[in-house]
């Protein structure tokens, strides 16, 4: 039995329809991944399923006892809250016997000698026994444990940025739900705790729906994809990786479709201009279909604009990071970091949170004082430093506006001229959507035009700070083809396994003990190294060959005889199929009930449907011969 049924759900923003009469059903087991550009609604789907909005129309249909758990991208934390209260907090009365089980399990550890404490310890015992609630107490220790929250009489305001994150997380996956949803649960987490997290929920009893800019974490967990795109939601089932052959092959169906709605359009508007010898009733008839084709929706184009890339020119010295050292009070992040950066150089940063990833960016943007050590700069440089806090930008303009004010045109290092409309088309911004305030776009949309601020100021060195956080599995591949053809240096700082694979050359390794280790590779390669201890051999990309092109198109060719007989025959003979397909459509009207001849008719239809379809493209072949003769 289905868990959830959704049907026609509708909803819009401003003028912006996000879906479109949407219907789709959540099954026990499904862990479903939810893909779409920033702003077309993924976050507002999350939360007409979690029935904390609800949408303009459509309807959701599951039982009443059905319990659904939500983690939002930002979740709002209860900032005078002890963690424990904040952690088990849930209306369950597995969830209040588990929390009431660990508050008296504290109390007892600090009083052991308090009969009436250990009265209360006894009471939660019991409890635990009776509801059997002693399964879910050991996982939300385990889920604790693994994402290291084991200081219960903590302040949600004493937690530091990476704690409260994996509080929220771990809050939601202890809760006793039906249906789990994560919007971008792997934000702000260091590889350590997505590795743990990824092995965790691919074997998550319930139901689970994710957003998550990781392709590595949806590959390996997801068993169905929902794709949303311009109001429509496709389906499919298999892991990312399926999904992008299944997308491919469902566009080129739909592609294929569509050329063929308008070879028949063509053909059909062909006809009527030549005005065959008809009656006039199948003259009317073709008009009538002829307009039916027209008014016919077409799939949505996507036209993958490619854009030179543009930067200064940069000069054989670039930066020199001599002897540098930093700490904050007793911990020691880094000491005696020395380091020449080359053009054309592509370095990740990866390590543990807090090990000093973001202060060496800060130090080498300087933007932060180191306690030792010098940052020297080579004449040329032009730096574009993209930050994890992003910059506030002016919500009273338009995107376009926006991006044209910091520069109208940018420049290639061929000399050709990028405009800013042009660099918006790249990053997904259509035409239409560049005249929209900035007010009113998603937060990952904001993120896009922010990235875009910084790449209009034509940097030849750019530094990023987890560049991957909010923004959409399609930006991120954008992104990553530009910085790949970027000719400056590229440093960044990630947790994106994906986004260091394709775009780092090599690393900076940062790990507890302040040592900072250069890993000439990627990260997967990198991880592959840390277990084997030896680097890897590197696999041969395979080649393939490219298609023939036939050049026969452009060939003039005469009719033949036989196509001149067959010219002169033709339009007779698609007035008789015509004629064949009128009777075929009568008969099945008049069949009433009668079920074998209206399958009769019906297979008649099909074939003579078929048949006129072929004379038709036939005629269209013929009549563009006649014309050259």
């Amino acid at each position: 039995m289905s868990l959830l049924v959704a049907e026609n759900l509708y909803q819009t923003t401003g003028t912006k329809v996000l879906f479109d009469h949407i219907s789709f059903t959540i099954e026990p087991g499904d862990r479903i991944g939810l893909i779409g550009v920033n702003g077309t609604g993924k976050s507002s789907l999350l939360r007409v399923i979690s029935e904390i909005d609800a949408s303009e129309k459509g309807k959701l249909q599951h039982s009443k006892q059905l319990r659904i758990e939500y983690l939002p991208q930002d979740p709002e934390l209860p900032e005078e809250e002890n963690l424990i209260d904040y952690l088990y907090e849930g209306s369950s009365d597995i969830m209040k016997a588990v929390k009431n089980y660990e508050k008296a399990q504290a109390r007892l550890e600090e009083e052991p000698e308090s009969e009436a404490t250990q009265e209360q310890w006894m009471k939660a015992q019991q409890k635990m026994d009776q509801l059997g609630a002693w399964e879910a107490g050991t996982v939300a220790q385990q889920v604790l444990n693994r994402l290291g929250l084991t200081v219960y009489n903590q302040k949600i305001n004493e937690l530091s940025g990476g704690q409260r994150k994996r509080a929220s997380i771990a809050r939601a996956l202890i809760q006793d739900c039906d249906i789990l949803i994560l919007d971008e649960p792997t934000n702000h987490l260091d590889d350590e705790s997505i590795n743990w997290l990824e092995k965790y929920l691919s074997s998550y009893n319930g139901a689970l729906i994710l957003v998550t800019h990781d392709r590595y974490f949806l590959n390996r967990v997801t068993n169905k994809i929902f794709e949303l795109e311009r109001g429509r939601l496709h389906e499919y089932d298999g892991n990312y990786e399926l999904f992008l052959e299944k997308r491919a092959e469902r566009e080129a169906n739909e592609a294929h479709a569509e050329a063929k709605r308008q070879n028949t359009l063509k053909r059909e508007l062909a006809w009527l201009q030549k005005q065959p010898k008809a009656r006039g009733t199948k003259q009317k008839a073709r008009k009538e279909r002829a307009e039916e084709l027209k008014q016919q929706e077409g799939p949505p184009k996507k036209e993958e604009v490619q854009v030179p890339v543009g930067s200064a020119r940069l000069g054989k010295k670039v930066i020199e990071a001599e002897d540098l050292e930093k700490s904050y009070g007793e911990k020691n992040m880094f000491s005696k970091f020395n380091y020449m950066f080359t053009p054309g150089e592509k370095i990740g940063i990866v390590g543990p949170n807090g090990t000093g990833k973001t202060t060496l960016l800060n130090i080498l943007a300087n933007r932060t004082e180191p306690d030792a050590g010098d940052v020297v700069y080579g004449p040329t440089v032009k730096l574009g430093y993209y930050s994890q806090q992003q910059e506030e930008l002016d919500e009273s303009k338009r995107v376009l506006e926006y991006i044209r004010d910091i520069a109208e045109v940018i420049y290639t290092v061929n000399g050709e001229s990028i405009s800013a409309e042009q660099m918006l088309e790249r990053f997904l911004f259509e035409r239409e959507d560049q005249w929209t305030y900035i007010s009113r776009l998603s937060g990952g949309e904001k993120k896009r035009v922010y990235l875009l601020s910084i790449l209009m100021t034509e940097p030849n060195v750019l530094f990023m700070d987890e560049p991957t956080n909010d923004l959409d599995v399609q930006t991120l591949s954008v992104l990553e083809e530009y910085l790949q053809q970027f000719p400056g240096v590229v440093v960044t700082v990630s947790h994106d396994r994906y986004f260091l694979d394709r775009v780092a050359e090599k690393l900076f390794v940062f790990d507890e003990s302040s040592q900072v280790t250069l890993f000439e590779g990627n990260y997967t390669e990198f991880m592959s190294a840390e277990k084997d201890s030896s680097r890897p051999a590197l696999s041969k990309e395979k080649k393939t060959e490219p298609e023939a092109i036939s050049n026969a198109a452009g060939e003039k060719k005469k009719m033949s005889y036989k196509e001149k007989q067959e010219w002169d025959q033709i339009e007779e003979h698609i007035a008789r199929l015509e004629d064949e397909l009128a009777e075929a459509e009568q008969q099945m009207e008049e069949s009433g009930s009668d079920l074998e001849a209206i399958e009769k008719w019906s297979n008649i239809q099909k074939e003579t449907n078929e048949k006129l379809d072929q004379a038709m493209t036939r005629w269209a072949e013929l009549s563009e011969i006649a014309e050259k003769q």
